[in-house]
This record gives C-alpha cells, structure tokens and sequence, in this order.
C-alpha cells in the first residue's frame, strides 16, 4: 500500500463532512447462591446501571449534527447487564445491552480493563459480548477514533467514563446476583414497528434473498427469558428497526423507542424504581441486523404513525414491549449450555474466496473510504448535509470538490462503484479515523447463537451472515441471531448488490464491496471453532488509541448566580394547582451539569407528601419528567434549570413540589452541591 501523502495529511480536515483466544472451562466458583437448586442448568444474574453521560453542551452521537448538542435528559440512559453460567461445564459469558449509539473499541478496552482488575481471567474478552440499543439522543465523543468523535469536537472524558463506569457497574451487579435458573426463548413477528428505508437498494437483491422479506422488513422478534428458582429475572428482546424515532431537532438525553419499551417493561409493569438499591427486573430491548429498518413508517423524520416524534418514540416502543411481553409468555425451555468464540480480524486486507463472492471468484476488501453518499445521510431518520444525494456514485458532486481528499487510483478501483470522498484507513496511520482491526465474536445462550457485528449489517447482509452461521454450526436459521452494533462500530454492512446502489448504507460501508463475504467467511471460521469445540487464534489486538486523543470543546470555567440570587432559588414557581393531564413547570438558578453527571442520582424530583412525609414518586430518569438546561451568560456562567412533569392522567390526588439538584463551580474550581425546592402545588 502507497504512503500518505501530503494531500492526506490535509485530507484529515475534510473529516469535518464524515457524518455520522483459546476456549477452557472457567472454573472460578459462582458467588453464593441463595438457596440451592439442582435442577437448574444455569447460574443467573441480572444487574442494571446509569451511563447518563454529559447533559449539557456536549454533541451528540448518531446523528453527526454539529448543531445537536445536550441541553439536559429526557430519560437517562441505562447498561443492562446479564451473567449466565453454564453449572455442568463452568463456563459462562456476559451479555451486555447499553442505551448507547454504539459500542466502541474505546469502551470495550475500559470495560474489559476494569473487569481484568477486578476478575482476573473470569470474564476476559472473549465471553464478554457489549451491545447497544443504537440510540441517537446521547452524548457522544466516547470513542477514539475521530470520524465518531469529530462532530462532538473531540473525546469527552466524563461521558467516556460514564459510559466505562456503568457498563461495568451493571456487570459487576449481575455478578453478585447469580442464582441457580433457568432459560426459555419464544420467537413471534412485529409488522408495525419497522419500514424499509432504502427498498431501492434492497430491490436489487436475488429472489431467494427478498423471499425471506415480503415486505422488505425483518419482522422477527426473539425473547429470551430468565428466571431466578420460581422467579422471573428479566428479558432480553431483539428486534429489528432504528432508534430514530426522536429526531436531530432534539437535544434532551433519551434511549428512545427501545430505552422506552425497557422502561415501560421495568418500571410500569415490574415496579422497578432505578434509584431504589434493590435487584429487579432487568428488560433489554436489543438491536439486530437494523442497518436499513427505520422506525419512521412514513420514511420521514419523526413522522409515523404520527407526527409528534416524543409520540412516536412511546408508541414505538410500546409495540415492541406488548409484542416481547407475548413472546416472552409463551417462551420454551432452552437447554444448550453456555460458550464463546473471538477473534480479531483486519478487515481492512481479508483475503475472500470465491465461496463467499457475488463472482465465485477471489477478492479483496479495501482501506477504509467513506463514500460521498454517506454525507447525505439517511433521510428517512436524519438527513445530514445538504448538497450531498444518496447514490452518488462518480463524479463526486462539485460541493465536495473542493474539499476532498486524493484517493488513489487502485483504491478508487478496489471501492468501485463508490464516489470515494475520505479515504479514512490510509489517514488513520496519522491518526487513528476508523477502525481496522474488528472483533468477530459469536455467543451461546442456550440454543441461541449470539453473532456479534462491530457494525449496522441490512436485513439481508444479516440473513446472509446467519445463513453462514447456521450451515457451520448445523443449527437452524431462526436459533441464530444477528447481534447488531456489538463490540466495535465500523459504520455499515450491506450485500454487494446493495452496495452497488451506493445509497446511504452502501457508501457507508466502509472496506469495499465485498465486506459482508468477508464477514460471511471469517464469521464462518468462529462458528466451525464453536462446533468443534477447539481454540480459535485470537488475531492482533485493536491498539489502544486513548493517548491520542484531543478535545477541542471548553469545559466549564466557572459557574455564577445572577445578581441577588443563590443556587437553587426558585426563578419561576409551579402553579398552585395543576389538573391531571396539564403539564407542572418551575425554573431554578443552577450551576453547569457538567461539575457532576450525579450518574446513578438525578438532576430532578417529583415528590409527593404523605402522612406529613415527602415522598420521591419521580426523577430525571421517568418517561413523564424533563430537566432542562439553559446558560443565561455566557461571560458570567449563570444558567437555569427547568423542570417539567406532564401529570398523568391516573396519578393521585394529592401535593406535590419539585425539587432540584445541582452543582456549582467557583471562580477557583470548588463544585460545591447545592439543592432548590419549589412552592407545594395540588394535583387532582
């Protein structure tokens, strides 16, 4: 491969248009069980965890808007953590699901780094599987290469370590709470919850593959369930489609349709209360082969079924709920053990038989590119920069002329048909741009097959993958699962044929045109490994890039009341009385929510008084509350915050008061926390 040149090296700021290991036995005793069961085939625990990043003035991830920034949370994000140990043959794996756009190497090394520390070899990272529901409504800059950092301006180290911090917290819950159990899985179909987003592209696939889509979306919805003794202990749902159902207008935190479902399963039907440290039920509503399965069934954004995109975001997600909560009932047993296969693989330079190729000939993948189409982004969910169309091929529109970066002849050629604009993988030799190095995992939960994708694969990518899985492993097709947005994030995976429209996801695909064969053949390498039950080498370990890294966003320098005023005053109080279904609001002096993410706490209570007691009934983390930031003055650092609660229709008569919590920096860099509380106010 040629040198950078030059032109590359000045090529990095054209990147401001870039949108969006031998398997034993483990054999460390299990914590105590509570009460003995030798019927149970499996140890089970579950644990759950805030990974809440920065709420204000940080960019946020999904999207790639330089324009969205965090003003404050709708509802905080959470890292569902489940242990399953297979009591027979001691192994056992983690399976993590996060409200998170992405699962990045970056996160994935501080979480295998702080689990080494405290486990030793007990959970390294082969039988440790990261995943995230692919939320666009969070803070970003947790990664470590630039294309994901660059629209936040950078990496953010209190939301990266936020991000570390909860994941592993929740594991380390799901630890201490294992239990003798039991697993079940059920499979049903959900047609109401996904559209097609870029059916021109799917059309261009064989008859057999469209045979499995009649309505070119991948309906399937598989439920796990699992159970502590007698006792249901939580669920683990994949589903197919985006979580884009707020849109790149929004700017409060949010896990969207997927974080609703798990929270209307959590908190309205299991009577979880995440503030409350106690063990409940843990609801994981996980992501599949989503790469062209958009929530909008209008193919516009935040439109369908309504035009409201905060209604959209619950009826959505009550569709996935009311389906995974009928599955789940019906759920078989599942008997199979637990087992893990990893390993590392360039994708970057993958060899492809001609087994795997659209030609039946050999072929290469490619140097990382993005394509000129990728900066038009999705439509149908987020449209990203104007000027740019999807399926753009060559020439590359004269907007971009001006600004691209030389691409090589023989790399022009080995990406064609792609209108190649940002040849990230020779750029990343002078700073780490996107990945090279991806982990290629598969896991076993009973009769399931877990393969792990460090990228967004298409309906039909997925089916070709799973097709490859099953025929190694001798299982059937609907026992294997595409786990989507797993371990790493390598942007999009979509057929050959898909490719060749060059829309959206094609240009997204970031090593060439035969990046899914090569998935296809080395995903087939860790399923024979699986089967036959033998080690599998472990590939070259992703560098770890966190010494390189560069923030050009300014912290907070220091925070001030207005004039007259002290933290938590009450700038505009509550109204004296509220009807159900009205909508209670107060302000309050504040200081940046940046001096203190109070992860794990709230910025906001609803409290309720009771037998002449307050009583906490809401926070920050509820569907039905908003906290809001706003800076006042910039040059003196006051800013207020308002909180919002749209009274349900069914709540009790009774009073209530908001209160606030914050914190404040002084002039010398002193936080000091400070608490507000509102005038009481009636309800009902």
């Amino acid at each position: 491969m040629p040198p950078p040149s030059r032109r590359l090296r000045r090529g990095l700021l054209a990147l401001v248009l870039v949108p969006t290991v031998a398997a034993v036995p483990l054999t460390l005793p299990p914590p105590p069980a509570a009460a003995a069961d030798a019927d149970a085939p499996y140890l089970v625990g579950r644990g759950i965890s805030d990974v809440t990043g920065e709420a204000a003035e940080t960019g946020m991830m999904g999207y790639s808007s330089f324009d969205q920034k965090t003003s404050g949370i709708h509802q905080r994000l959470r890292s569902r953590a489940f242990v399953v140990a297979d009591r027979a043959s001691g192994r056992r794996v983690v399976y993590v699901n996060a409200d998170l756009a992405m699962i990045f190497q970056s996160v994935r090394q501080g979480v295998l780094d702080r689990l080494g520390e405290r486990y030793g070899d007990l959970y390294r990272g082969e039988n440790v599987l990261l995943s995230a529901n692919h939320t666009h409504s969070g803070p970003g800059g947790y990664s470590h290469h630039l294309a994901y950092n660059l629209s936040v301006l950078g990496f953010q180290k209190g939301t990266y370590q936020a991000v570390v911090d909860g994941i592993v917290e929740s594991v380390v819950a799901a630890h201490e709470d294992l239990r003798p159990g039991t697993l079940a899985v059920g499979t049903g179909t959900l047609t109401d919850a996904s559209v097609n987003r870029s059916r021109s592209a799917f059309d261009r696939n064989p008859a057999a593959d469209k045979a499995a889509f009649p309505d070119a979306i991948d309906p399937a919805m598989t439920v796990l369930r699992l159970r502590q003794g007698d006792k249901d202990a939580g669920a683990i749902s994949w589903f197919a489609t985006h979580n884009t159902s707020v849109t790149n207008k929004n700017t409060l935190i949010s896990p969207d349709n997927k974080g609703y479902a798990a929270y209307t399963w959590e908190h309205d039907h299991e009577g979880v209360r995440y503030l409350d440290d106690t063990p409940g039920f843990v609801a994981a509503f996980a992501n599949t082969n989503a790469g062209d399965m958009s929530p909008n069934l209008n193919l516009r954004p935040g439109s369908g079924p309504t035009e409201d995109e905060f209604e959209n975001t619950r009826i959505i997600g009550e569709r996935q709920f009311a389906k995974a909560r009928e599955v789940f009932e019906g759920a078989a047993p599942a008997p199979g053990g637990v087992d893990a296969r990893l390993t590392h693989v360039d994708m970057e330079n993958v060899a492809v038989s001609g087994a795997y190729t659209t030609d039946g000939r050999p072929q290469r993948t490619c140097p990382a590119v993005v394509g000129a189409s990728t900066l038009a982004g999705s439509v149908e969910d987020g449209p990203a920069l104007p000027g740019f169309t999807e399926g753009m091929r060559s020439p590359v529109a004269s907007l971009a002329e001006s600004l691209r970066t030389e691409v090589p002849a023989w790399l022009k050629s080995c990406q064609y048909p792609k209108a190649s604009l940002v040849p990230t993988g020779l750029m990343s030799g002078l700073y780490p741009v996107t990945p090279r190095i991806l982990p290629l995992q598969i896991v076993r939960l009973g009769p399931l097959h877990l393969v792990a994708a460090p990228g967004e694969f298409t309906i039909t990518a997925g089916l070709r993958v799973r097709r490859t899985v099953a025929r190694e492993l001798g299982v059937p097709l609907e026992r294997v699962l595409l786990q989507g947005y797993a371990n790493s994030y390598s942007q999009y995976a979509t057929t050959p044929e898909e490719y060749d429209a060059q829309n959206y996801e094609g240009g997204s695909t970031l090593y060439g045109r035969n990046t899914l064969p090569a998935y296809q053949q080395e995903f087939a390498k860790v399923a024979a490994s699986l089967r036959d039950g033998t080690p599998i080498p472990g590939g070259a370990t992703p560098p770890d890039e966190s010494g390189r890294q560069i923030n050009l966003q300014t912290g907070v320098v220091l925070d001030s009341p207005p004039a007259g005023r002290s933290y938590g005053e009450v700038l505009t109080p509550p109204a004296a009385s509220y009807p159900r279904g009205a909508t209670a609001t107060a302000a309050f002096v504040t200081g940046h929510p940046k001096n203190n993410l109070r992860r794990g706490g709230t910025f906001l209570e609803v409290q309720r008084l009771v037998d002449g007691r307050w009583e906490r009934v809401l926070d920050d983390g509820d569907w039905a509350t908003t906290y809001r930031w706003t800076r006042l003055n910039a040059v003196l650092g006051t800013s207020k915050a308002t909180l919002t609660w749209r009274i349900d229709p069914g709540t009790p008569a009774g009073t209530y008061r908001f209160v606030h919590h914050g914190d404040a920096k002084n002039f010398w860099g002193r936080i000091t926390p400070f608490t507000g509380t509102s005038s009481a106010f009636t309800v009902g």
